[in-house]
């Protein structure tokens, strides 16, 4: 790093920033105002001018300081002259291009440097004289100083946010042509390498999930995304640049790690390859998006080379750009993937309710209606109402877990109790048989509870069996005209747990007026703000209300009235379970 250099009297010390002294005989000599570096063997391009900030030429805008030191001079009657940071002098009236003169600075002066950001850009001189002269000149020599380090200062800073929004602009323009992750880090990388006029680089990603480097002597855990001018022999050695990823790691850790002459640095593990490459000087940022580690950008010359505050400042920024890029990519990325998945789902529930019921099947003495709302896309309840053997069947069931593969296993439970209700009129082989392909065919956390029942429309006979499903009410008129609902009992284990189960067949005779519930759980375990359960009491009192204040209720007006019971409990509580309900009515 470069240190402001204090301000000094040529009798005291050698001044640094000098040019070697003519003799005195000699005319001031003009040399030009720039001079450039001889190019490297291993860079192709043009000879690297100086750095722009690194002198106050760059600053020049119509000479007006060089003007202030003249009219003090003439004021004071003691030469004030305006030197760049070769200490060339520029006179007034000259031009940024203009050659500078090269004079010595006589001995006893006070020269008083201009430093911006640790970098010596130019110095106010004040020639000797009697004290009584030379300590006002000295003084407004200073002011001078000041008010020349503020404003390029200023300049400098403005110049750095000119950059960085250009850079911020090109970003943008990247994420609104919809670029993908590759084009957002190609553009950051071009642009760090334009900006800071260097030769070559690279962005390294982490794995979306990773939360650091891994530990080790390998760089397995990074994906190269996009480079310039390196070679493959390069970009494919596995080993750091630095040893224990030191390099790498301070950047995520927010610094910017700056190499200046990678052949010497101790620091660097494998300098040999670095001179192999062509590689002089290396800087490298972290980029980090909501202190959760994205990647590093490295940037290279091909030329040993120190780099300003602003350079480091102006990558860093660059990287940060680049993180908040690749995030926002990232995050449109996985928008649309989003609502391709939700699509699917829309589509995949629309199709599981055309595999409900799309109307009731007509049953002579039996009034039917039934209602299945999920809580997601997909659910996992189902129910079925159909013909077999001369009879009405009618089934509900609820599979484990939501979503779809609930929703999978809820379609292939329904299919194969049709299948195997269509081979027998006997409940209890049809539901055995329906187990044990659950049982062949899912894992031992897939499983589901099933209720299946039969009416014979002549006899009024229901027979019904039941694998660990919540039990029907049956709502029945006592000899008082009050409707009273009890449980229908009997029951097995649910189905999918253990092959080679039985389920007794249960028999309830029907009489005219009979009303059979059958639901799923989410219809009593549908819960209010208070986090209160519906419950099974709720749900008899709110039917057995219901059909005593209007008896000739529909069974479809009976789902309505249940379904609004529900509603007026839960609220605007989020629904949390698929709910579904059959009615059958006797009439």
């Amino acid at each position: 790093m470069t240190h402001p250099t204090p301000e000094r009297k040529t009798g005291d010390m050698n001044p640094p920033h000098t040019t070697p002294t003519p003799p005195t005989t000699a005319p001031p000599a003009t040399v030009p105002a720039t001079t450039p570096h001889p190019a490297s063997s291993t860079d192709a391009r043009e000879p690297r001018q100086r750095p722009i900030g690194s002198s106050i030429r760059d600053y020049w805008t119509d000479g007006s300081i060089s003007a202030l030191c003249a009219r003090i001079s003439e004021l004071s009657a003691v030469p004030v002259e305006l030197r760049d940071e070769r200490d060339l002098v520029l006179p007034p009236g000259s031009s940024p291009d203009a050659p500078g003169i090269a004079a010595p600075i006589p001995e006893g002066s006070t020269v008083i440097p201009i430093v911006i950001e640790d970098e010596h850009i130019g110095s106010v001189v004040v020639h000797p004289a009697p004290p009584d002269r030379h300590q006002p000149a000295a003084a407004a020599g200073r002011l001078i100083a000041n008010a020349t380090r503020e404003i390029c200062t200023d300049v400098s800073e403005l110049r750095h946010r000119v950059a960085e929004i250009d850079t911020l602009y090109r970003l943008s323009a990247m994420l609104v042509k919809g670029g993908d992750v590759e084009d957002t880090l190609d553009a950051a990388l071009r642009s760090a390498l334009e900006v800071l006029e260097l030769d070559a680089g690279s962005i390294m990603l982490l794995p979306e999930d990773a939360d650091g480097l891994a530990k080790g002597e390998s760089e397995a855990d990074l994906e190269r995304s996009v480079s310039v001018n390196l070679s493959e022999h390069w970009l494919s050695n596995p080993l750091p640049l630095s040893r224990d990823r030191e390099f790498d790691r301070r950047a995520l850790a927010g610094e910017v790690v700056v190499s200046e002459n990678l052949a010497d640095d101790p620091r660097v593990l494998l300098p040999e390859q670095c001179v192999e490459e062509g590689l002089g000087a290396y800087m490298g940022a972290g980029m980090v998006f909501d202190k959760r580690p994205i990647g590093v950008i490295r940037v290279y010359d091909r030329e040993p080379r120190e780099f300003s505050r602003a350079e480091r400042r102006l990558l860093r920024s660059i990287a940060q750009s680049a993180a908040a890029s690749i995030e926002q990519a990232r995050l449109i990325r996985l928008r649309a993937r989003e609502r391709r998945t939700q699509r699917a789902l829309r589509i995949a529930g629309a199709v599981q309710q055309r595999m409900m019921p799309d109307k009731v099947p007509v049953v002579p003495g039996v009034d039917l209606a039934a209602r299945y709302r999920p809580s997601h896309e997909i659910g996992g309840d189902f129910y079925d109402l159909f013909e077999s053997h001369g009879r009405l069947a009618v089934v509900v069931g609820d599979v484990v877990g939501k979503g779809v593969a609930a929703g999978l296993l809820m379609s292939a439970v329904r299919a194969t109790m049709r299948a195997y209700a269509e081979l027998s009129d006997d409940l209890s082989r049809v539901l055995a048989r329906t187990n044990d392909a659950l049982c062949r065919d899912t894992t031992v956390n897939e499983f589901a509870t099933i209720w299946m029942g039969t009416i014979d429309p002549h006899t009024r006979e229901l027979r019904y069996v039941s694998a660990g499903h919540d039990r029907p009410l049956l709502f029945r008129r006592d000899e008082h005209g009050l409707w009273i609902g009890r449980t229908l009992e009997g029951g097995g284990l649910v189905a999918g747990v253990s092959s080679g189960e039985s389920y007794p067949v249960q028999m309830e005779k029907l009489i005219p007026g009979d009303v059979l519930i059958a639901y799923t759980d989410g219809i009593t375990d549908a819960q209010s703000f208070g986090n209160e359960r519906f419950g099974r009491p709720r749900l008899v009192s709110a039917i057995g209300s219901t059909l005593s204040a209007e008896p000739g209720l529909s069974a479809a007006e009976l789902v309505e009235r249940v379904f609004w019971a529900v509603r007026q409990f839960t609220g605007l509580h989020q629904q949390a379970d698929d709910e579904t309900l059959v009615v059958a009515r006797i009439v």
